[in-house]
Formats: structure tokens, sequence, C-alpha cells
């Protein structure tokens, strides 16, 4: 058993970058592609990928692993449905799982050693939400959660994951400095800019 699981989300619609932009391609390969497979590099496992209904391209256009892919069937009613998806396969398909990396499968250029600062942070019952800041200061993704934090996600909702609890439950909260920038596709210029 690794350090962490992950659950990657990837059943948004993309709306602002007028396609499917986790397989737009980067480097030569599609964006998804990129967080899949830094996932796989920093050894995280059990792997759950969250996609929309219809996922067909998806499906051929990935180099899949052993991630396990669950369907989002309201991935309309936004990031939050995703997220309790895939937190609840862990819950119920994988016991033994103690923590989870909660990765945007928009965030191509996330790299392994701003993961390996999340994953080096030992656990703490009483705050087990753990935020990474990076050079700008602001809180970012991904996101690491200690099972005790799972339940938490039956009350979010909207296109908001776990930040909807920064503020509500700051207690449970700590952040983290990471180096470097983890900057999110949701336009062709912002995949421009990572080019």
């Amino acid at each position: 058993m690794s350090a962490a699981a992950a659950v990657i989300l990837a059943a948004g619609r993309g709306l602002r970058f007028g396609s499917d932009k986790l397989l737009a391609p980067l480097d030569g390969q599609p964006l998804l592609q990129h967080v899949l497979d830094r996932a796989a590099e920093a050894g995280l496992g059990p792997v759950v990928v969250v996609l929309p209904p219809g996922a067909a391209a998806k499906e051929k256009a990935i180099r899949w692993r052993s991630e396990r892919r669950v369907v989002n069937p309201r991935p309309d009613q936004g990031i939050s449905t995703s997220l309790r998806i895939g937190l609840g396969v862990l819950r119920r398909s994988f016991p033994d799982v103690q923590r989870a990396i909660v990765l945007l499968g928009d965030q191509p250029r996330l790299g392994r050693a701003q993961l390996e600062v999340l994953l080096a942070l030992p656990p703490d019952p009483g705050r087990p939400i753990a935020v990474p800041r990076y050079a700008d200061g602001q809180p970012g993704n991904p996101v690491l959660l200690e099972r005790a934090a799972w339940p938490l996600a039956a009350g979010l909702s909207g296109d908001r994951g776990m930040s909807q609890l920064f503020a509500e439950r700051p207690e449970l909260v700590r952040y983290l400095e990471v180096p470097g920038t983890n900057p999110d596709v949701d336009t062709p210029r912002d995949l421009a800019a990572l080019s």
C-alpha cells in the first residue's frame, strides 16, 4: 500500500475551453495523461479517476494503468459531486487507505517534488485537511485529505471542493508552503502559456 491514494477529478465540461480540455495536447499527450503519469511516478495508489458520462474519447486517448474509472452522472452539478463520488469509492472499496490526494485533471504541470512535500506531511488527526500554498501565497491544489475528512465531502455543493471548508472550519486545515506554481488550464490561452 502506498503512502496515499489519489482521486483525480476529470468530469468537468471545460466550457471556457470550448472543447474537452483534458484531451488537449501538451508536449504530445493529453492534459489528463500528464496528471495520471504524475500520480504513478509519485507512487499514489489506488487511483480513482472520476469521468463524465460518455467519456469514450478519454477512454481511447489515455494510456490507462490500474486506475479505477468511475462516472459522475451529474457533473453539471459541480466538482463537489465528483469529489464525493471519488472519496466514496475509496471509502467503500479500500478500507485500509487512510489518506488521499485530490488532483485536478487540468493541472498538468504539477511536479513530483510538489507532491512529495504533501506526502511527507505526518498525519494530524485534529487537522485532517492539508492545503499547499504556492509562491503567490494563495491556497491551491492538490489537497491532502486524511480519512477523517472524507465524510465532510457529503456537505459540499456546487463547483468548489474542500475549499468550501477553509473559512468555515479553519481548525481542520493546515497549510504548507510548496515551491513553484501549479496552474490549471481553463482556456486555450492558459494552455498556450504552458506550452
